[in-house]
């Protein structure tokens, strides 16, 4: 008698999400950053730079449990770039000091070429709802959360990245890759980040 064959199975983590063959998730996450960003307040979208025929992204996407961020343009991902994130990455910001990275929508406010990072643009953290939940407990929401590159003097491996979450809430890439972002995003760009 043949024994059956038994199939080893391997689990590959997902990386693909906003891609042509998930329109369907793409339409979803694009509905849920208009709700996001309809709210009474909230600034119209950055206006697309054609400048010298130069692309820009008019949403950046991050997946906290992927370390993942995408930067699309009218629906389609530009680029995908691996991060680290704050060395508490699982769950939302509430307060000053907790090494968590925000979840929701903001925007990308001001940008910083003299950073201690290699370049970096700062997350419109917290929004009056943080300020308010952190208030309430009789906290600071804490703020100088950024999408930034590698420390000044440093590089990756120095610091682990991207294998280790290592800011203190801050999205790190490393610094080709913030040199580009830096390129392709203008201020008043909206960010969702999701679990």
């Amino acid at each position: 008698m043949q024994q059956p064959t038994q199939h080893k199975t391997t689990m590959h983590r997902r990386t693909d999400r906003p891609s042509a063959s998930s329109g369907i998730y793409i339409a979803t996450v694009l509905a849920l950053f208009t709700i996001i960003f309809a709210a009474p307040g909230m600034a119209s979208p950055a206006p697309a730079n054609n400048e010298g025929g130069r692309e820009s992204a008019d949403l950046i996407l991050v997946y906290k449990a992927e370390r993942t961020m995408y930067l699309l343009n009218d629906g389609e991902v530009m680029r995908t770039y691996r991060v680290a994130l704050g060395r508490v990455p699982e769950g939302h910001k509430t307060r000053e000091g907790d090494g968590r990275t925000p979840e929701g929508g903001y925007r990308i406010d001001w940008r910083n070429p003299d950073s201690r990072f290699h370049l970096s643009l700062h997350i419109s953290y917290p929004r009056p709802n943080d300020r308010w939940s952190a208030a309430e407990a009789g906290l600071s929401p804490g703020g100088q959360i950024m999408i930034h590159g590698m420390p000044n003097g440093m590089n990756a491996a120095q610091v682990g990245h991207p294998y280790a979450d290592w800011t203190n809430g801050c999205i790190a890439v490393d610094d080709a890759e913030i040199e580009e972002i830096w390129n392709l995003v203008n201020d008043g760009t909206q960010i969702v980040i999701l679990p």
